[in-house]
């Protein structure tokens, strides 16, 4: 495991929130990565230990939605629908 260095303020405001550094930066890594699309719900579920539908969860609780789609892949998808 490589040290990860915050400034006193930051380390001040995790001490405060009684949260860990090492979960704190796993938890922020993690939810970045899956923001960006490099891991899936399941692989950053597992990386944090929980289920994947209570990662979804906890994720969308932070802003983060589970499908990222353009309005033009809506309609794109919409039009496939109607369609059928």
């Amino acid at each position: 495991m490589r040290p990860v260095e915050l400034d006193d303020e930051l380390a001040a405001v995790l001490e405060q929130i009684q949260q860990p550094l090492e979960k704190a930066a796993r938890e922020a890594v993690v939810l970045e990565l899956y923001r960006r699309g490099i891991v899936s719900s399941g692989k950053a579920g597992e990386l944090l230990g929980m289920q994947r539908v209570d990662f979804v969860r906890y994720a969308d609780k932070l802003g983060i939605p589970f499908f990222q789609m353009s309005k033009d892949d809506w309609k794109a998808e919409e039009a496939a629908a109607d369609s059928l």
